[in-house]
Formats: structure tokens, sequence, C-alpha cells
């Protein structure tokens, strides 16, 4: 990936006197527009309004006739934290490494959260309230909660965060409200609070099991229709949620000056939608409620487009959401952003293709790229030897799920419902969306299709190398990139610079050493604390009020507070503490051109081998690491692997951890058992939870020759990484051991 010049030099002060400058567009414009965006949880386009005639959602569908129906959206990741983090930045999660599910990663320091440049511009900015955007201020906050978000990022993130709570109310806003009853985990819930809410529910809003649509590739059985009316009601609810948040805007006298936003943040939480890369885990709706005096505004080459009921088929991807904010807010589009405006004076022309990625998944290591236009939908297997339906302990909760593992145990399935249990995947998946919308019928081997899958083939290449894809370095390689010895990096402290002063007042400047940090201050006066702010130019403090600045950079700790009186001598100040540009690294070192050459030779075979032997000598441990996988699977013959044994032997002895494990799992397959497991068990106790957590993983998929180890595998389950502890216990039911 090409870093632009834009990037370089972007820290505290300087970049946000920048964006006071790309304000002035905004500030210029007659009447600056509200923002209200109305986010739910785990949804496909279940709704009436998008031609689901089981649906029950009056609210939603009476919005979309007020409104644009984009009928074409899909999320760059189908499972919550990556999707929300391409949301909030504008990048993809692949670039910036947040791309694996609750990492914790340290973007690049140029990343943002969209909604810095919306306050910087005069916004209020609120969030109501779960964040998850795969990076936090302190390790020990979960990244969904609100107290997860940067502190400059908004100037609420709380339960209680609202457009009312503004301190001026001629300030123009954007307000968050995420919705969560959707979620996947009330599918199966029985907690007491939502039951009340399901009982309320009329008979017309109540769904009839007999009546639930069932996809081809579920068992149709009572079990899985419950779980798919239970998803419906919980959507109903949803839509009564969404009627009091507008009718509270209606009440306020604000719906004629907002643009409201409704979208989920990827497909159903079901088996094979949700964390996959199918439509069914994708594709989501998207309704936006223009109010007339902005029409033109909105889309100046042809206003009647976003009348009330339209409906756009241009393709959408969620890293658009970010710039279209900014060109509809008059806010110049920062150009290290990914994502492509597609309302607003900054439009641009629609998009060809959208892309997507599935990557570890909770405990659960695979890596999988698509690529879709608005017909075909091209899916890469970049490890085609893992099968689909690996055990995710969150989601084996769900019933159907479960129910689906039983019927397929006892050998009831249909070829279709079956195929998600087969042993491995196909290396590319092909799939014509408008004759198979279930996505069921792989056309990658058909030679009718071999020009659509070279021509996908190719674009979803040129999309990962564009974009510079860190997919394919594992997780402990890349984890170890950010955070060396896994220590977290802090922030500097804000310097005080007093520009003016007089006997009762000064003029302070605030800069952050750290590259990448932003600057959140407030001022304290009469025993009463201010509001936190995000610092854009230099700050007026009065006599008897007290400065205090803190500075924030994505993915490390917060810096200390700074506090400073007139009158007072100014704090000390301190040498930034390195933060290793991770991102550079990589693209300097041309790995992940490597990386893409190597695992094009996925499913070759033998005829890959010596490209792999290569490989084994790369200087990357990456390189190495798929070097060694690709000759684990390619080697077939029993006599062709004694040749190669004594290549993973010696690579048991490979500086990177993540090559040992992936040549002690190797070795297992292969025989080598005890040379293989004690590896695999010495790098249960790496001080890398990653290393662990691929360790543990191949003991999994080892199955019952990981059982000479077994003490150690119990010992995991009171290890500090709960997705550690999460594959021991599966491992240990697998093995019929108590836990």
């Amino acid at each position: 990936m090409k870093r632009r010049e834009f990037v370089k030099g972007l820290v505290g002060m300087a970049m946000f006197c920048e964006i006071a400058e790309w304000s002035d567009a905004a500030m210029q414009l007659p009447e600056r527009p509200n923002f209200l965006w109305i986010t739910c949880e785990d949804m496909s386009p279940t709704l009436g309004c998008f031609g689901d005639p089981y649906a029950v959602t009056p609210n939603l569908d009476r919005l979309a006739a007020e409104g644009v129906r984009f009928i074409n959206v899909f999320t760059h990741s189908p499972v919550c934290a990556p999707s929300r983090s391409g949301v909030i930045t504008g990048m993809y999660p692949t670039t910036i490494g947040t791309h694996n599910m609750r990492c914790q990663a340290v973007p690049p320091p140029f990343v943002r959260c969209f909604t810095e440049y919306l306050r910087a511009a005069g916004y209020y900015c609120t969030n109501n309230a779960k964040t998850d955007y795969n990076f936090v201020h302190d390790p020990k906050i979960s990244t969904a909660s609100a107290a997860a978000a940067p502190l400059t990022a908004w100037d609420e993130s709380s339960p209680k965060a609202h457009w009312r709570n503004r301190p001026d109310p001629n300030q123009p806003f954007f307000a968050v409200f995420n919705i969560e009853v959707t979620h996947e985990s009330r599918i199966r819930s029985q907690e007491e609070g939502l039951l009340r809410q399901l009982a309320k529910l009329t008979d017309k809003e109540r769904h009839d099991p007999e009546k639930a649509p069932v996809p081809p590739y579920f068992p149709d059985t009572p079990v899985v229709r419950r779980d798919i009316a239970r998803h419906y009601d919980t959507v109903t609810l949803m839509d009564k949620r969404v009627g009091e948040i507008l009718r509270e805007l209606e009440e306020d006298g604000l719906a004629e000056n907002t643009i409201v936003w409704f979208w989920s943040d990827h497909g159903v939480g079901l088996p094979r939608a949700k964390r996959w890369v199918y439509d069914s885990g994708i594709r989501v709706p998207l309704i936006i409620r223009i109010p007339e005096k902005f029409r033109q505004w909105a889309c100046p080459d042809d206003p009647e487009r976003v009348k009330p009921g339209s409906v756009i088929d241009d393709l959408i991807a969620f890293v658009d959401f970010a710039p279209t904010m900014l060109s509809l807010a008059g806010i110049p589009i920062p150009k290290h952003m990914q994502g492509r405006a597609f309302l607003g004076p900054q439009k641009s022309p629609p998009r060809q293709f959208v892309y997507a990625a599935r990557d570890r998944m909770d405990e659960t290591y695979d890596i999988i790229r698509a690529v879709r236009d608005k017909r075909f939908k091209y899916i890469r297997n970049f490890a085609p030897h893992l099968p689909y339906a690996q055990e995710i302990e969150y989601a084996e909760e769900t019933p159907t799920l479960q129910e689906w593992r039983r019927l397929n145990s006892e050998g009831k399935l249909n070829d279709v419902q079956r195929f998600f249990f087969s042993p491995t995947k196909p290396v590319e998946e092909l799939y014509d969306t408008q004759t198979d919308p279930h996505e069921t019928r792989n056309l990658a081997n058909d030679p009718q299709y071999q020009p659509i899958l070279e021509k996908m083939r190719t674009e979803l290449f040129r999309w990962m190398k564009e974009t510079g894809d860190v997919g394919l370095i594992p997780e402990p390689e890349l984890a170890e990139m950010m955070r060396p010895n896994g220590k977290w990096q802090k922030t500097a402290k804000p310097h005080l610079i007093v520009l003016e002063q007089t006997e009762n007042n000064a003029t302070v400047e605030l800069r952050c050493p750290t590259e990448g940090a932003s600057i959140a201050y407030r001022i304290d006066a009469d025993g009463k604390q201010g509001r936190w702010q995000l610092y854009t130019k230099p700050v007026t403090v009065h006599k008897g009020e007290t400065l205090i600045a803190k500075a924030c950079r994505l993915g490390c700790l917060d810096s200390d507070e700074v506090a400073w009186r007139l009158g007072e001598q100014l704090p000390t100040t301190e040498t930034p503490e390195p933060i290793p540009d991770w991102r550079a690294e990589i693209d300097r070192s041309g790995v992940l051109e490597r990386l893409l050459a190597i695992k094009q030779l996925d499913g070759q075979g033998k005829a890959a081998l010596s490209a792999y032997e290569k490989g084994l000598k790369d200087e990357s441990p990456s390189v190495r690491y798929w070097a060694i996988v690709g000759i684990h699977h390619a080697v077939e013959d029993h006599t062709e692997r004694e040749k190669w044994r004594e290549v993973l032997l010696e690579a048991l002895n490979d500086p990177s951890p993540t090559v040992r494990v992936a040549a002690a799992h190797a070795l297992c397959d292969w025989g080598e058992l005890e040379k293989g497991l004690t590896v695999l068990a010495e790098l249960l106790r790496h001080q890398n939870e990653f290393v662990r957590l691929y360790a543990i993983n191949a003991l999994r998929h080892l199955g019952e020759k990981a059982r000479p180890i077994l003490p150690a595998i119990e010992k995991a389950l009171s290890d500090p990484s709960g997705y550690v502890q999460r594959v021991a216990r599966t491992i240990l039911k697998r093995l019929g051991e108590q836990t």
C-alpha cells in the first residue's frame, strides 16, 4: 500500500489546524444538516420495505417511503468489530490491522475516527452506545463498550447520549443510536426483560414459525423455524424503538433539518450468515431520509434521485459511510480514506465492486476474501485445509447450529445442507447471485464461467495488493509488530505553549509529540468540571480557571492529564515513547507481494513444492509459515513425506513461534507426535497470547492425536486469554473429558 504524502507528519495540533481550514466549506452552508444514525445489529434486509412479506416493520417501512432505499449495500466484514472499525474510519480493517475480531489493534498514525472531523467542524457528536471499533485506550476495557471510544471521537458516548444534551440547541449534531435487540444472542435468550417485550407483541406482530422462510442450506425443522421466527420478532421490537427515536426528532421540530440513516452492522446472526462472506452475512439494509431542503446538496446532478420512495441500486460499501458523511457535512474528505462518497458535493462515480473479508472469529482462525459486482460473487479460501464448520463457542449456543450439527451426525441432511460440514473448502467459489441468491451452486469449475472467474480473481488480488491487505500475516506476528513484547505504548502528555498572556487571561496552544495523537481538553471553573472538547485551535484560559488536557492515540494508552492555571509554571514536557510504525515497515519489506504470490499456489499440490521450499528461506516468518502450511497439505504420499520430514524438523527451531506451530502441527499429522506435541505444549506457555491461540488451535485440529498432552490442554482452561480457554474447552469436549 502506498502511503500518501498527505498522511506524513500529521501530529497533534497541526492536523487539526488543517481540519479547521477544511471546515470552512461547511461553515459557509446556509444551513448545515443534522445527522441521525439509527443502527441495529445482526440483521439482513428482512424488512417489509425491502420486499420481505414475513417482516412486520411499519416504522421502517414509513421511513423508506419518506426516504431512499439503497438495495446493494455490503459490509466489508460479516461480524461486528471489524465491520464497525471500517465504518468509523472509512478504511478497510485489512489495511489498518483491525480485521481480527476484538483484536485491540494499533491503527497507523494517520487513521482517525471520522467524527473527529465533524467535531472539528462544529458538530456535536454523540454515540448511544456500542462502539466495537477494534481499538481501545485501555486493555482492560471491552472493545464493544461505550467507554472504549477515544475521548476525542465523541462529545458523549454512553447509554444516555442524545442530541438533546448539546449545550447549544442551535449547534448541528450527529447522533448515533444503536439498537441491540436484534443481536444473535437474542435468538436464544431467555432474559426476563426480553421475554416481557416479546409477550407484548400483538398477534399480528408475532411471527408464526410455520410461515418462517427457511434458507435451502438449513434443515427445515421446528427448531430452525423457531429461531427464524424469534429473530423476526426481535426485528419488530427494533422497529418499535426506531419509531420512538423518530418521534423524538419530530417532537423537537428537527425532522426537516436532519438527514436520517438506518442500517444494520452485518447480516443475520444465524449460522452461515453472520461471520461469513455470503450475502446472508454481508448484505444489509440502508435507508436514508433527506429533507427537501438538502436534496440538491445531497445529489447535485439529480436531486430527484433522492426524493421520497426512491430506490438506488448502486453498489455501496461500509467504508463509504464516513466519506459520505463528510461530503454531506461539507467537509473535504481526507485523502487516506479508502471509501467513496455516494452523496453530497464530493460524490464519486458508482462502484463496480465491493469487497469482504473473514479473519479470526473469536477463538477460531480462518482467512477468506470475497469480491462482488452486481451479479457475481467470487470467494477465495486462503485456508482451504480448514472446514467451514469450525466450532466458535459463542455461536454454538444457537439452537439452529446445534440442530444442524445433530442432523449432520445422523446423516439426515441433503447435499446442499451437508456441504457446510465438508472437511475442507474449495480454494475458489463463484456464485451467480441473480439465479442463486443463497449461493449454494459453486460455478468455479464450470467452463462456461471461466472468463468471469478469472476476471473476479484478478480483481480480488488487485484489491488486496492495492489496499495492503495484512490478513496473510499471522496474528502472532502482526500483534508483535504492533506491540513488541506485548507492551502497550503510552501517548505523550500534551505540551502547553502560552502565546499571549495578560493579568486576566492567556491564550494557550496545545501540542502532542506522539505521531497520530489527538488532544482533548476541558476548562474547570468555580468548582465545576468542564466538558471535554476536541482541541483544534488555541484556547483562552481566564483567571481562576484550570485547563485540563489529555492526548489520545488510537490503540495506545491515553496520556496522563496535564493541568494549568494562569500564573502557574507550565507543566514539564516529556519525550514521546516510540510507537512502531508497523504499516510502514510492512510496506517497505515487500512481504505482502511475496505472501500473495505463495498463496496463489493453493490447490496446485506437489507442483507448488519448489516455491514452498524457496519460501522456507524467506526472511519473513509470515512467508515461512505459509510455506510450511503449503507443504503440510500438498504432500500426501508417505514416501514423499520422508523427503520433507527433515525440513519440518529443522523448522521446529525457527526463531518465530508461529512457524514452529505450523511445523509441529504438520509433523504431528505425519506421525512425529512426540516431537510435535512437545513443541505445541511448550508454546501454550508463550507470553504472546496469539501464539498460545495458534498452538491450541493446532491441537484442536489434531483431534485425538492431542490426547498425550491432555494435562497441558487442561491447564489452558485457566489461560489469561478467554479465547484460549474456549478452544481448550472445545478440545476437552471432543475428547470426552469433563470441563
